[in-house]
């Protein structure tokens, strides 16, 4: 790629987000769940951290059958949590201390038990029936076969109006009709309450699915295939960039800049990123995409584990990065609320390595062109729980998946191993804050059971530590807020098709970044050329890194990563 001059950005470009998952964060009354109270008593350890927005999952009023992703009230906080009261000092507290906070968004469904769903079905001719996606069967089926994500049938069928409902998660998360354009005002309303009450922006959840395929046709499916989940149905419709740009304009009102909007869309590509993303277009500011958290999915589905590909991994992440190059914005992630512990997963959680990789991943994520988001304990390096049964999870989506696999006669043990190693439910344990009993979570019996490991794997143990996980996590956002080639250089990935070794450089008219990692346990060395002699070392995650290139030759050891600096304009 051409290099390029430094430039004026939007302020999120060269921000920090740090997502908290609040039911596994911090709990301040002993009920064993996390609440906004807790949030603020915590405050100081992101301000030590160094992040500059917090995305706050889902508060609002809930049944929790998806743990808030159902909700029955947007404007009101859930009491498990709080009071809209507590909301207030949170965010007061956040803005006092330098900080934004992002709400999360969740308007492709609602609850069944919200009062705009309530309305809906208690009759054809209600004023909101339309609000919902209804339809008649189909030969005594439902009417077509999308299958939900959460397993099973899309839709529900409702004995009261002699209809079926949309659902593409649980059967409690009735679909929104976006083609209404009352529904779409209300929503729109719902977002400028939230942000006249002082909010930075909104993650919007699953917002490519908001436009359906019209017609709502049939899927492709395989022989003997009931049900599908077909994204190219409902994901990334024909009318999403018209609602979005409507969002916008409604919502922000040519102040948009002031604000962040982040959209998650399963299944969208790098072309139709960079529709969503084009400043010009005025819909959002970057998408969440899942195409690298995908490479260790199976043909059977995500919880057919096949294990680490590096090379795939790598050219999943570098091929956002060159598509967004020009037009648009990366959002930079390995771990959420919906996805397993990247130490786990991508690194090495022998507690030999475990460090090592964490600080690695984090290395590798964090030198790329986009916005870093960091799930909380992720500044630890937190770890994938031990589960064994289907006991142990709490998680919807698992709960499901298991029981699906005993109704169809399919292999239990497989499954269950699938779970402990992708499930949700390692994202949802409670964070590690000391080796205390329940981590120093709570005082009462958590809700999700915490990681043995937290006896020597905890945020008290780290903070205090001048080479702990924590501390390089510091280091890495200190250097994206002081240095502008993390935020304007331009993306050139190398040796892309080297089994073990991660590296690219980033370039500005006037320095070139190295980033080089060892992705694994046997040591390395590594040709990185002429150009780099005399570089000097950045940032390390091993002791006793050499801080000056000396030759082309780099010895590197396992798990070993690095940043390489240099400003001297000599390269062939």
């Amino acid at each position: 790629m051409a290099m390029t001059e430094p430039r004026d950005v939007a302020w999120w470009k060269s921000a920090v987000v740090y997502q908290i998952y609040p039911r596994s964060f911090a709990d301040s009354d002993g009920d064993g769940v996390g609440d906004l109270r807790g949030i603020i008593g915590r405050l100081d350890h992101l301000q030590a951290l160094g992040i500059d927005v917090i995305w706050l999952s889902p508060v609002y009023r809930s049944p929790h059958v998806d743990n808030g992703y159902d909700i029955s009230d947007y404007r009101d906080i859930d009491p498990l949590f709080g009071t809209l009261a507590d909301f207030d000092t949170l965010l007061a507290r956040v803005h006092e201390l330098g900080m934004k906070l992002v709400m999360d968004l969740v308007v492709n469904h609602t609850s069944d038990e919200h009062p705009w769903f309530v309305e809906s079905r208690s009759s054809q001719n209600n004023a909101k029936r339309d609000w919902y996606i209804w339809r008649d069967g189909r030969d005594g089926a439902e009417p077509n076969n999308w299958g939900s994500l959460f397993s099973g049938s899309a839709w529900e069928w409702d004995q009261t109006t002699g209809q079926y409902y949309l659902h593409l998660f649980d059967r409690k998360q009735p679909d929104l009709n976006w083609n209404n354009p009352q529904l779409r005002k209300a929503v729109q309303d719902t977002m400028i309450w939230w942000v006249e009450r002082g909010v930075d922006g909104f993650r919007m959840d699953v917002i490519n699915f908001i436009s359906k395929a019209e017609g709502l046709p049939d899927a492709a499916a395989a022989e003997g295939q009931r049900y599908v989940v077909a994204f190219s149905e409902f994901a990334d419709g024909p009318h999403v960039h018209e609602y979005l740009a409507e969002m916008t304009r409604e919502v922000f009102g040519g102040r948009d800049g002031e604000f962040i909007k982040i959209g998650e869309m399963p299944g969208v590509t790098p072309e139709q990123a960079r529709l969503y993303t084009d400043p010009d277009r005025a819909e959002l500011d970057m998408v969440f995409q899942f195409e690298h958290v995908s490479v260790d999915h199976g043909p059977a589905g995500k919880f057919d584990y096949v294990g680490l590909d590096l090379v795939a991994l790598k050219k999943a992440l570098h091929r956002w990065q060159v598509a967004l190059a020009d037009t648009g914005w990366n959002s930079l992630y390995w771990n959420n609320h919906d996805q397993p512990r990247v130490v786990s997963r991508f690194g090495d959680d022998d507690p030999r390595y475990w460090a090592a990789s964490a600080k690695a991943l984090g290395t590798v994520l964090h030198g790329m062109r986009g916005t870093p988001f960091l799930y909380q304990g992720e500044e630890l390096g937190m770890t994938n729980y031990p589960f064994r049964t289907v006991h142990d999870h709490r998680d919807l989506e698992a709960v499901n998946f298991h029981k699906s696999v005993l109704e169809l006669g399919g292999d239990e043990a497989a499954a269950l191993s699938g779970l402990a190693k992708i499930g949700r439910d390692n994202a949802r344990t409670p964070m590690q804050w000391d080796a205390g009993p329940n981590a120093g979570f709570s005082t009462g019996d958590p809700w999700l059971a915490v990681n043995p490991n937290h006896t020597w794997l905890n945020a008290a143990a780290q903070i205090s530590s001048a080479d702990s996980v924590f501390t390089h996590y510091q280091t890495l956002i200190r250097l994206r807020h002081e240095l502008p080639i993390f935020v304007d250089g331009d993306f050139t990935p190398l040796m892309e098709d080297d089994p073990q070794i991660w590296a690219y450089t980033r370039m500005t008219s006037t320095a070139k970044l190295l980033m080089i990692a060892n992705c694994g346990r046997d040591s390395r060395t590594v040709d990185v050329g002429p150009q780099w002699i005399a570089a000097d070392l950045l940032l390390a995650n091993l002791p006793e890194t050499p801080v000056t290139v000396t030759s082309r030759w780099l010895d590197l050891a396992g798990w070993d990563a690095r940043f390489y600096l240099s400003a001297r304009m000599r390269w062939r």
